[in-house]
């Protein structure tokens, strides 16, 4: 087609292709990506939540994704998860690596430079990540942690390890565990009103979620050097074209933007920075289980600014031995199920296959 070019992707199934316009990204529409006041969700009025659930749907079901104002994370936790980010990265290399994946079971810890490329037919990432995932302990809402059934707590993939080696940082565990707790409790709050934007009873999801495959990356993006921006612009990327693989992500990203997403029609949009805003965007897991009514959309990162750029996602996702199939409010004689039920973990492990990113117990 004239004036697009095709996009591969990554999928648990092998690749998939996307048609785009080869037109320059444009800043994106409130129409195109709504700001959703969700202080609603907070309100003991079920007519609030509804009211709430009703602009979550609409995005859901076009964009796939939307701005999330009065969201109750307080500033000063993120700054202060910010100001530990900023620590951490601005360190040598060589104490960064005491806390590098290749230490890690589970991919917890530093993703350095260089080192991961979301999608194939694009630069490598220009970016370093560290990442954590759900851990009981520190999860308020768990009083006893050694109570968890057996077979929720077969798929616990936190590790120690990122706080042992991370120690000489003396607030860096605080600040990012407090940016943690109170994502979560946002993730929480947020998932009964997906509910009940799926016409489902509002606590659905409670119990598939009481030990969440929950986990948080701080990503450190510096500027895109010019020697891949000669290879090719196009292709030159902070972190590639890709998609999200749980049920949402809540993303806090700071002034610089980079951020883009991709329309149905094939054209990038800049989801500029919102102040007091997080970004949330659909996953595969919830568009298969929605049989493909809520979408999830394709994003990029570019940083092409002379300043470096730092953003914090939050991935919410199911119990990792929860098995879903597509959901009874999906379902009617004109939309047949397209999916067969899967487990969480096994979505997962599909993914990182993909990805070349297996478990070390995969190889």
């Amino acid at each position: 087609m004239p004036g697009h070019k095709l996009l591969q992707l990554t999928s648990p199934y092998g690749p998939v292709f996307r048609s785009i316009k080869t037109t320059p990204p444009r800043d994106a529409t409130v129409e195109e990506i709504p700001i959703i006041d969700v202080g609603g969700i907070f309100s003991d009025s079920l007519a609030d939540r509804q009211a709430v659930a009703a602009e979550i749907r609409r995005a859901a079901t076009t964009s796939g994704f939307f701005y999330m104002k009065n969201h109750g994370v307080p500033e000063e936790t993120i700054q202060t998860c910010l100001s530990s980010a900023k620590e951490f990265f601005h360190q040598p290399d060589e104490i960064k690596r005491r806390v590098s994946l290749s230490g890690s079971k589970w991919f917890n810890g530093w993703n350095g430079p260089g080192s991961h490329r979301a999608n194939a037919v694009e630069s490598i990432d220009h970016r370093e990540s560290f990442g954590m995932r759900y851990d009981p302990r520190y999860d308020p809402s768990v009083a006893d942690p050694a109570a968890i059934p057996q077979a929720i707590r077969d798929g616990f993939r936190a590790e120690e390890y990122v706080w042992e080696q991370t120690a000489n940082l003396p607030e860096f565990k605080t600040g990012v565990l407090g940016y943690w707790r109170a994502c979560l409790a946002l993730a929480r709050q947020l998932v009964r009103v997906f509910a009940l934007a799926l016409d489902l009873p509002e606590d659905y999801f409670d119990a598939m979620t009481s030990h969440p495959d929950a986990a948080i990356a701080l990503n450190y993006y510096p500027t895109i050097p010019a020697s891949a921006l000669a290879e090719g612009a196009e292709e030159a990327v902070s972190i590639g074209s890709h998609t999200d693989l749980q049920f949402f992500t809540m993303l806090w990203q700071d002034r610089n933007g980079g951020l883009q997403v991709l329309t149905r029609e094939g054209q990038w949009l800049n989801a500029m920075p919102v102040e007091g805003t997080f970004v949330v965007n659909i996953g595969d897991y919830l568009q298969r289980i929605t049989n493909d009514r809520f979408i999830s959309t394709v994003h990029r990162a570019k940083n092409f600014k002379t300043v470096e750029r730092f953003s914090m996602p939050f991935f919410f996702g199911f119990n990792f031995n929860e098995t879903c199939g597509v959901l009874p409010s999906c379902i009617d004689e004109e939309h047949p199920a397209k999916y067969e039920p899967i487990s969480c973990e096994e979505w997962v492990r599909l993914r990182f296959k993909a990805t070349n990113m297996e478990s070390k117990d995969d190889e």
